[in-house]
C-alpha cells in the first residue's frame, strides 16, 4: 500500500459525548454477547494461531508474482482455504508490466550500475473463498487482503538493499492470517449473511502505484462469485504497536460501516488499536473497490516503522495485535448477521 503523500486530514475527531462514551460500550458488548454466542462479545479468534500463519507466509520467502515462492505460498492458500471454506477458486490473469530503466532506477534512487528487470508479463493469482451464510442467500460483504509482497525495499539506505524483495510479514500477511482464522471462526460457527474472502494479488509490485493495486483493479472489474455489496480491507494490521485509525477515504466511501467497525472494537475494550478520529488518506486495494461501486472500507496502521524495508518481518508482528482486528472484524460480522 502506499500512503498518498499529498493530503493529510486534521484530526477531527469523531467521540460522542461523555454519556454515550459510557453507553455506546454496555450496549454494544450486550448486542454482541447475543450475536457471538455467549463470550462476552469476543469470538473464539486465536491471535496465536494468526500469528503462525504470519511467519508460515514468510517462510516461502518473498511472496513476488513470477517467482516459486509466490506460486507454492499460493498452492498454500488453496489447500487450507479448502478445508475450511465452503468454495474456493483462483482467479488467474496476467499483467502487463511496463516500466522502463530510467524510470525504474529514479523511483528506487539507484545509480546507473544497476540493471533494471526486463519488462514483462506477469501471472497473478486472486484467491477468491466463500464461507455461506446460515440464510442460504449470497454473501453481500467482502473481507479482503493482499497476498503478495513488494519486489523492493526501496525505503533502505543502502542502493544495494533497495534492490532486494522483501518478507512482508506486516505490509501484506498480516492482513492474510486475519482473514484465514477468521474463516476457521466462520465455519465454526456460520454467521447468519455469508462473506466473500478475497486474497489480492500484485498490490505492492510497483515500484510506481501505476504498477500496484493490480489484483483488486482487476477483482473490481471481474467480482466472483457475486458482486459484493460492500468490503472490509485489511492492511498492515499486525504490529505490535497497533494503532488503527478512520482512513479519509473510507469514511468518504461508507462512513456508516466505519462506524460500526469503531464503535464495535470500543465496545470490545480495543479503543487504543482502534482510534476512533480521521487519519490521512491512503491509496490502497480499497480504491478500484469503491471506484467499482462496491464502498470499502480500509483498516490500516500507516506508522509501521518498517514499511518497505527488509525489517518487515515476522518478529514486529504481534498475536495480540492481530486479535483485536480479528474479534473486531468477526463481532461486525456476527451483529450484522442478526440485524440482516
Amino acid at each position: 500500500m502506499t500512503d498518498s503523500a499529498l493530503v493529510f486530514v486534521p484530526g477531527i475527531h469523531f467521540l460522542p459525548s461523555v454519556a454515550l462514551r459510557l453507553l455506546v460500550p454496555v450496549i454494544l458488548a450486550t448486542a454482541l454477547l447475543t450475536a457471538t454466542g455467549g463470550c462476552a462479545g469476543k469470538a473464539e479468534f486465536d491471535g496465536a494461531e494468526a500469528l503462525k500463519h504470519v511467519e508460515r507466509q514468510c517462510a516461502f520467502g518473498p511472496r513476488v508474482p513470477g517467482t516459486k515462492a509466490h506460486d507454492a505460498c499460493r498452492d498454500w492458500f488453496v489447500a487450507e482455504l479448502k478445508k475450511i471454506c465452503d468454495t474456493v477458486q483462483v482467479q488467474h490473469f496476467e499483467y502487463q508490466l511496463n516500466v522502463s530503466p530510467a524510470e525504474w532506477r529514479s523511483k528506487l534512487r539507484l545509480p546507473a550500475r544497476f540493471t533494471a528487470p526486463p519488462s514483462t508479463k506477469l501471472p497473478m493469482d486472486n484467491i477468491i473463498a466463500v464461507i455461506k451464510g446460515t440464510d442460504g442467500k449470497d454473501p453481500s460483504l467482502l473481507l479482503c487482503a493482499h497476498w503478495d509482497s513488494r519486489p523492493t525495499a526501496d525505503l533502505e539506505r543502502r542502493a544495494e538493499n533497495r534492490v532486494k524483495a522483501i518478507a512482508g510479514a506486516n505490509d501484506g500477511a498480516s492482513g492474510v492470517a486475519v482473514l484465514l482464522e477468521l474463516a476457521r471462526v466462520f465455519k465454526a460457527k456460520r454467521p447468519t449473511q455469508g462473506v466473500i474472502i478475497v486474497l489480492f494479488d500484485g498490490e505492492d509490485y510497483g515500484p510506481d502505484t501505476k504498477d500496484m493495486f493490480i489484483g483488486s483493479k482487476y477483482y473490481a472489474k471481474n467480482p466472483l462469485p457475486v458482486k459484493p455489496k460492500e468490503g472490509i480491507l485489511l492492511d498492515m494490521v499486525g504490529d505490535a504497536d497497533l494503532e488503527i485509525t478512520r482512513e479519509s477515504w473510507s469514511v468518504d466511501a461508507n462512513r456508516a460501516l466505519c462506524d460500526t467497525v469503531f464503535k464495535t472494537a470500543e465496545g470490545l475494550g480495543y479503543s487504543r488499536q482502534f482510534r476512533n478520529q480521521i487519519g490521512i488518506m491512503i491509496e490502497d486495494d480499497h480504491l478500484p473497490l469503491i471506484r467499482a461501486g462496491i464502498p470499502t472500507i480500509n483498516l490500516i496502521d500507516f506508522t509501521y516503522p518498517y514499511w518497505h524495508t527488509l525489517a518487515d518481518t515476522p518478529d514486529k508482528c504481534s498475536a495480540a495485535s492481530l486479535s483485536a482486528v480479528g474479534e473486531t472484524v468477526a463481532a461486525v460480522v456476527y451483529a450484522r448477521s442478526s440485524n440482516p
